[in-house]
């Protein structure tokens, strides 16, 4: 493809060489440079791509799109100087792909709780009414019945264009898609065309990477404000923060909500561990899923069938028989009535929804037993404030190990017990080992006891000083409880 066609809608400062030089391939990172290849120099929060240029070039690279040209040119290169490489990255990579995102209707999902959910009910409710659909997730990517393992909650621009073009060619016609507030700042989504946004909630998480919680909020308002005219922003309006996210984007406002007037309205009739009964519109219709936050999760991809055409009756009868994605409220029972449950939750809100829950359920007299740890390398102050949580709404807590990553992960738990009050230290332990951990919950746990195990989820690993091993709390969980005697 030539380069003039790749720069349509890229904002250039200045072309230095032949505007249709030929590129045959994309590239951010120099070890992946090749014959005929175009090199996005991008500064990193490590590395600055701008030192790679003279490297990418004897690899192969025949343009550059940098924000700096550099001192000496190579008269055989073509370079590109933009204002942010990020963002042109987004852009070209669209071109490259033929803008797939145009081919379907891309919606996308945002906030911090609910993303996961939403996006694989939206996915499994459309392909149920007949459609081809991609779904892009942090769990897994599906392009129609076929798995695409995930590595990123939203992919980099390239990966991310490849894999909507192997969706168009595979006849999808919608793509739902979890939009992180790290893709927003990073332009993972530039050059993309969204027929719609949904925003489920804002809560304390991700401080490490945005410093500010203004700067989180801005990010996940960053996503609708640059929504075209032609889409539809669905929020929550229950949320305080959910009006903010329609203030200045050009979309179709939509709301929804279980507390306040709103387009899209539903109400808790019951709320068990076999399900949820909602009325929806009005339209009374049982759930297998638990909680009030997934009565939020539905009522949201309800609301987005609805704006995207589909029948209402026909859409709550497939919905419900959904059970939503993998590692989000997963219960077991086993043999002598211990009740296990397997949550992603990892802020201190969504700890709490998931409690609050088991609070509204239980009878009384059944003790709620917590296993939860913090991830390492990520935002510290939530994790005495999780501990908090976990200990104000369970009989027992035990503090473990997460995905510790390079910290050390008695230090993780040390800074978790600061949120353990003293009239709470007699209910908690500390256990390092998170195998052990979980088999200390199963052998305290009596007949109608309620174990929840926090933080990790769908995940199948546990990352210790980058290396990751095999770890799944529903596989040691389901084991656990299957020795009690």
């Amino acid at each position: 493809m030539q380069l003039q066609d790749l720069l349509y809608g890229v904002a250039i400062k200045s072309l230095v060489g032949k505007p249709d030089q030929e590129v045959e391939a994309l590239a951010f990172d120099s070890r992946q440079v090749k014959a005929n290849t175009l090199f996005f120099a991008i500064k990193g929060t490590v590395v600055d791509g701008h030192q790679y240029i003279e490297q990418t070039i004897e690899a192969g690279a025949t343009v550059i799109i940098c924000e700096a040209l550099p001192t000496v040119l190579n008269p055989l290169v073509t370079y590109v100087e933009v204002e942010n490489s990020s963002v042109a990255l987004g852009v070209v990579a669209s071109n490259f792909y033929d803008n797939p995102s145009a081919k379907l209707k891309l919606v996308g999902v945002t906030g911090t709780n609910g993303k996961t959910t939403i996006a694989t009910l939206l996915y499994q409710l459309f392909r149920e009414l007949g459609n081809g659909v991609g779904l892009i997730s942090t769990v897994q990517n599906h392009i129609n019945d076929t798995i695409v393992p995930a590595t990123h909650t939203t992919p980099n621009p390239i990966a991310l264009n490849a894999l909507l073009q192997d969706m168009v060619n595979a006849g999808c016609t919608y793509c739902f898609m979890e939009v992180s507030s790290h893709a927003v700042v990073q332009h993972r989504i530039a050059g993309l065309i969204f027929g719609g946004g949904i925003f489920s909630n804002i809560t304390h998480d991700h401080l490490d990477f945005h410093h500010t919680f203004e700067n989180y909020l801005k990010a996940k308002k960053e996503f609708f404000d640059h929504l075209p005219k032609s889409a539809f922003a669905l929020t929550n309006a229950d949320d305080k923060n959910g009006m903010v996210m329609l203030q200045n984007t050009k979309a179709s406002k939509k709301t929804y909500a279980l507390k306040q007037m709103a387009d899209f309205k539903a109400k808790i009739l019951e709320n068990k561990f076999s399900g949820l009964n909602l009325a929806i519109d009005e339209v009374d219709v049982f759930f297998k899923m638990v909680g009030s936050f997934n009565a939020y999760n539905l009522l949201a991809t309800y609301a987005t069938a609805v704006l995207l055409g589909q029948d209402k009756i026909e859409v709550l009868t497939v919905l419900s028989t959904l059970t939503g994605a993998e590692g989000r409220f997963d219960y077991m029972v086993s043999a002598q009535g211990v009740i296990g449950i397997v949550d992603y939750a990892h802020t201190p809100d969504a700890v709490q929804n998931v409690l609050s829950t088991i609070a509204n359920i239980r009878k009384g007299t059944e003790q709620v037993i917590t296993v939860i740890g913090c991830g390492g390398d990520r935002d510290k102050t939530k994790r005495p404030i999780m501990a908090q949580v976990a200990c104000d709404w369970s009989d027992k807590v035990i503090l473990t190990s997460d995905n510790p990553r390079t910290e050390d992960p008695q230090s993780i738990i040390a800074e978790m017990e600061k949120g353990v009050s003293p009239t709470n230290q007699r209910k908690t332990l500390s256990i390092l080992d998170r195998k052990e951990a979980i088999k200390t919950a199963c052998h305290i746990a009596k007949p109608g006891d309620i174990i929840l195990i926090a933080g990790k989820g769908h995940e199948k690993y546990q990352e210790i000083n980058g290396v990751r091993h095999h770890f799944d709390d529903k596989e040691v969980l389901t084991e656990q409880l299957n020795l009690i005697n």
